[in-house]
């Protein structure tokens, strides 16, 4: 694809005041400005997309999750994901899936628009965070292994792949419930697929061979590694490389068929696994000696080399291992497919500028393609914001979510 960021000016402040319910503050060099309703922000993480700090809402001071997008429209890729990630959180609402429950700006307008900022509930912990520092009990990975699936077979059926599972993007609090979050990667499962996304020790094997039609077993793999890490305490594949990784996982697995290498599209990746030695697929009885038998049986169906052959969502909630806490009538689905295609290909048209653009110099036709997309990619992110605020949902507007404050007032 072509990137204009290269191209792309320093963005300068807002060139209007600040609204008089909004105040500027800075955490840790990062510059805010924030509905009054948000106070005593403190950092919570950082990563290439984004700032997340906790602060306190309203009177009651009830501890909110707030992301600051960083530089929300400096690439495509900033662009996309911005809005993909804003699309899906307005679009999704499930118990066990992150829910966005106020979106706002400083900025007037799309065409001024600089800063996103988004606020979920705060969440104590994440998985991350708790296999650092306990073992955790069979009947307690049961209950955290079902409630991400039950929050996944809900994606699916809005016909999304997330993309990203891993330890930190599940989060957990007292009670063990669970919430999957950042969907920055993930896709509409029609869309083109591309081989780089996710955290490397939890990707799928078909993500790095670059098998363009991958689906939404690519999960599963995902929460299969999770499974494991569960069980063990430690990662299954931590891989140092792109290599690295493959190599652990066929020891693991074992080599591929040739059913299933005849599916990889990369000539060159098929020629580099065929040289490998033969590898058998280890005894994951074996490999995972302290797991139940029904542990060990859901590892085994999840964590299967041709995808073609990996357990659903749907059956793999049935499974032995978890069946106990699964009730059909209460893992809802999704009541329609989410898309972000219409507009993510009218983005590919104007990148992809008219055949009367090539009768004017180069340097011409970069910049109005360039302006092009920074002026429409904030128009639909503007969009989905103004639509998500005028459905009444939004926090800062004084719509009552479940906050603790809200609950001691009755």
């Amino acid at each position: 694809g072509i990137s204009f960021s290269h191209m792309i000016p320093p963005l300068r402040e807002s060139p209007h005041p600040i609204p008089s319910d909004y105040y500027e503050t800075e955490v840790n060099k990062v510059r805010w400005v924030i509905p009054k309703c948000y106070t005593n922000l403190r950092q919570l993480g950082e990563g290439a997309y984004g700032v997340v700090c906790t602060a306190e809402y309203g009177d009651c001071g009830e501890r909110v999750a707030i992301k600051k997008f960083s530089r929300p429209f400096q690439s495509t890729i900033h662009a996309k994901r911005t809005h993909r990630e804003l699309k899906l959180l307005r679009s999704l609402a499930h118990e066990n899936v992150l829910e966005m429950i106020d979106v706002f700006s400083p900025d007037i307008g799309p065409r001024h628009l600089r800063e996103v900022y988004f606020v979920s509930i705060l969440f104590g912990s994440d998985l991350q965070n708790i296999i650092k520092i306990q073992r955790l009990a069979d009947e307690q990975i049961q209950l955290l292994i079902y409630q991400v699936l039950r929050g996944l077979k809900y994606i699916h059926s809005a016909g999304i792949i997330h993309r990203d599972l891993k330890p930190s993007n599940i989060a957990v609090n007292e009670r063990c419930d669970v919430k999957i979050l950042d969907f920055g990667l993930a896709r509409c499962a029609d869309l083109e697929m591309t081989g780089y996304v996710a955290t490397r020790w939890y990707r799928a094997p078909e993500i790095m061979l670059n098998w363009m039609h991958y689906t939404h077993t690519v999960d599963i793999w995902s929460v299969g590694c999770i499974l494991a890490e569960l069980i063990t305490g430690k990662a299954l594949f931590p891989g140092d490389d792109h290599i690295d990784q493959l190599t652990r996982i066929m020891k693991v697995v074992g080599t591929p068929n040739e059913e299933f290498l005849n599916k990889i599209q990369s000539e060159e990746a098929r020629n580099y696994i065929r040289n490998l030695p033969f590898m058998p697929r280890l005894n994951f009885l074996s490999l995972f000696p302290n797991a139940s038998r029904a542990a060990v049986d859901l590892l085994d169906k999840m964590l299967v080399l041709d995808p073609d052959y990996r357990i659903s969502v749907v059956d793999a909630i049935a499974h032995e291992f978890i069946r106990e806490y699964s009730i059909a009538e209460e893992e809802p689905v999704a009541g329609r497919i989410v898309t972000t295609d219409e507009e993510e290909s009218r983005a590919r048209t104007i990148i992809d500028w008219k055949e009367s653009d090539y009768q004017s110099p180069w340097s011409n036709r970069m910049e109005r393609a360039r302006e092009s997309y920074f002026s429409f990619v904030p128009e639909i992110v503007w969009s989905e914001m103004q639509g998500f605020r005028a459905s009444g949902r939004a926090l800062s507007d004084g719509f009552p979510h479940k906050l603790s404050c809200e609950e001691a007032d009755d």
